[in-house]
């Protein structure tokens, strides 16, 4: 229960402010890492390792997101922690409902801005970029035509709430 707590409130809280300021805090990310496991290692040391473990595959997308600059730093740094509370058997399930939450949080945002064309042409370009190892394929900006920002944060807490509640390990 205290867990489920700690979850919902550091996660909720990181989505709540990336919608009103775009911006994740360091306190609330490595807070959030540190109570994760230390409540795990209050539960045991196969709850920490496993808390561990899902921290670590948390750092690894989120550094390969942020590097392919489809994540910012807030955002990578809150799938850490996200991954921490999850642990390494419950986060890939989570990952998969946060990506398509995202999808649909960007989609509908470049719709609302009348920018859904140049967005698809921008995301094409940058996945022939991924696909190719950038030799082929320009690189996006956010300059770029139709370029769309959006609080991944948002996406980040309601899959991983959602998850939590209803999701299953892989």
């Amino acid at each position: 229960m205290l867990t489920t707590v700690a979850f919902v409130a550091t996660v909720g809280a990181a989505g709540v402010l990336d919608l009103r300021t775009r911006r994740i805090p360091n306190r609330l990310t490595v807070g959030s890492l540190l109570l994760a496991l230390g409540l795990s290692a209050a539960a045991g040391l196969g709850a920490l390792s496993d808390s561990l473990m899902g921290a670590g595959l948390g750092l690894v997308v989120g550094v390969v997101l942020f590097a392919a600059r489809a994540l910012g730093g807030g955002d990578g740094k809150l799938l850490v922690a996200v991954g921490a509370f999850l642990g390494l058997s419950r986060l890939p399930g989570a990952l998969l409902l946060i990506g398509i939450l995202g999808g649909f949080l960007g989609l509908g945002e470049a719709i609302r801005r009348g920018v859904i064309l140049p967005s698809l042409y921008n995301a094409v370009s940058m996945l022939k970029r991924w696909i190719t190892f950038r030799r082929a394929g320009e690189a996006p900006t956010l300059e770029s035509p139709g370029a769309v920002t959006v609080p991944y944060g948002v996406a980040i807490a309601l899959g991983a709430i959602a998850w939590w509640f209803w999701g299953v390990p892989l």
